[in-house]
């Protein structure tokens, strides 16, 4: 039967005190002459149930041991994971309280973006953005700057997403302009190739037909006046 790991008493096996007492009063018993409780065989039979007994026993612990054992190794993958878990939670919240004092200690860095300065605001900014109400708050001022610098910002964005949009036209039609130009290139070298095959069937061909003599018209000889 199956011992429980949780239940130390339980799960060992019985002492084997007694049997090797009994063992030790086998041979240790003193010579007498033969009788019934003397007999050879009943000590060697007697001698083989306690061995018999003791391997029992033997078997007994070694299960105990092995059922120990894993229950130990249970134990102690618990307990790792457990401390496993436990340094998690300690990282995260380590972390968080990073995270926290990162929050405490945040400040605006509004005062380190690049703006256009107050001249250059006064120059471009609307009207309706710099007058003399907004002038005297600092606080507005500084506002209205950081809004038309976004504004100035996203309208900058977006002619430069424009621009970008009519390289890449640009480009494609480059594209299709060098396209089609290789094809009028290969067509050219191909009529000039051609021509140049012909030209030279033809100086082949004069140059195999005989020429034709013409008669020299003679010459007279005017006679003596």
């Amino acid at each position: 039967m199956a011992c429980s790991p949780t239940h130390d008493a339980a799960c060992l096996p019985p002492s084997p005190d007694g049997e090797l007492a009994a063992l030790r009063a086998l041979v240790d018993a003193p010579a007498a002459p033969l009788t019934a409780a003397a007999d050879p065989a009943a000590v060697a039979v007697r001698a083989g149930a306690l061995f018999a007994r003791l391997k029992a026993l033997n078997r007994a612990a070694n299960a105990a041991a092995r059922t120990h054992k894993h229950a130990t190794a249970d134990a102690r993958h618990e307990m790792d994971q457990t401390a496993l878990g436990l340094q998690n939670l300690l990282y995260e919240r380590r972390h968080l309280e990073r995270e926290i004092e990162k929050c405490r200690q945040f400040a605006s860095v509004y005062q380190d973006i690049t703006v256009n300065s107050l001249q250059e605001f006064m120059q471009l900014a609307p009207e309706a953005a710099r007058t003399e109400k907004v002038l005297a708050d600092e606080h507005q001022l500084m506002l209205n700057r950081l809004s038309f610098e976004l504004s100035e910002r996203q309208r900058l964005d977006l002619k430069r997403k424009e621009l970008l949009k009519e390289k890449e036209t640009l480009l494609k039609e480059s594209k299709t302009k060098l396209v089609t130009m290789e094809g009028v290139k290969n067509h050219i070298d191909h009529l000039m190739k051609t021509a140049s095959d012909v030209q030279k069937k033809v100086n082949d061909l004069v140059q195999t037909t005989p020429a034709t003599t013409e008669p020299t018209p003679a010459v007279s000889t005017p006679g003596p006046s």
